[in-house]
C-alpha cells in the first residue's frame, strides 16, 4: 500500500495546536467532547496527530465567503 508522505507523519499536540492557532487544551476539550470530526492517534497515552488530517479539517473549515454557514 502506498501512502503520501504526509500520511505518516504525526505530531504531537502542542505541534498540532500550534499548527491550527488554539491551545492544547482546546484540542484536548475537542477530542473529549467529539465537538469536531479532527481524527487523530493514540500511541500508548499520548495523542498524535497526522499532519493530513490537519489539512483536511482545516480544508473543511474554509468558507469562500462569509454568508456561507459553517456547521459546528
Amino acid at each position: 500500500m502506498q501512502q503520501d508522505k504526509g500520511e505518516s507523519i504525526l505530531i504531537n499536540r502542542a505541534q498540532a495546536a500550534q499548527l491550527l492557532g488554539v491551545s492544547s487544551q482546546t484540542l484536548s476539550v475537542w477530542a473529549s467532547t467529539g465537538r469536531y470530526n479532527l481524527r487523530y492517534v493514540k500511541v500508548g497515552s499520548r495523542v498524535m496527530y497526522r499532519i493530513t488530517d490537519l489539512e483536511a479539517f482545516l480544508e473543511s473549515r474554509t468558507v469562500s465567503n462569509s454568508g456561507e454557514l459553517v456547521n459546528d
